[in-house]
C-alpha cells in the first residue's frame, strides 16, 4: 500500500494514514467474519473521526463493504468516488480500490488500480489536500 500511494506522491509522513477493519490476521488468513468485523468497526470509525481525512481509500472488498455498510463487492464498488453518509460524524469522500494482496495474485488488475490511483490523486487536488 505504501508503494502504491508513493506512486502518486503520498507518504505516511506526508499525511497518508492506514488503519484496518480488523486488527489481527484471521487464522489461515481467511476473510474476517461479519462478527469479527463488527467487533472492530467502532474502532475503525473512531480512527476515521480522529484522523479527519478528506478522502478515504478503501482497499479491498472487506474494507469497502464494512465502511460503506453494503453487500456490493469490490468489482462493483471500485473506481467510483462517493461520500460517507451524512449521519456519520465526519464527512469524507471515499474511493474503493483493489487490495494490494489481490494485485499480487492478479497482476492483470494493476491497470485498473493505477486508474484508481490517478482518480484519487485528482480528487485530493480538488479537495485541496495536495
Amino acid at each position: 500500500m505504501d508503494r502504491m500511494m508513493e506512486a502518486i506522491g503520498l507518504t505516511r509522513s506526508g499525511g497518508f494514514y492506514i488503519t484496518n477493519i480488523l486488527f489481527w490476521r484471521p487464522p489461515g488468513n481467511r476473510t474476517p467474519t461479519l462478527a469479527e468485523q463488527a467487533m472492530c468497526l467502532a474502532f475503525t470509525r473512531r480512527h476515521i473521526e480522529l484522523a479527519k481525512p478528506k478522502l478515504l481509500v478503501l482497499a479491498g472488498g472487506v474494507a469497502a463493504k464494512a465502511v460503506l455498510d453494503t453487500t456490493d463487492g469490490i468489482m462493483r464498488l471500485r473506481g467510483k468516488m462517493g461520500e460517507l453518509s451524512p449521519q456519520r460524524r465526519h464527512r469524507a469522500s471515499h474511493h474503493a480500490t483493489f487490495h494490494p494482496a489481490y494485485l499480487l495474485r492478479t497482476p492483470a488488475s494493476k491497470r485498473q488500480s493505477w486508474q484508481d490511483l490517478l482518480a484519487i490523486d485528482k480528487k485530493l487536488k480538488e479537495l485541496g489536500a495536495r
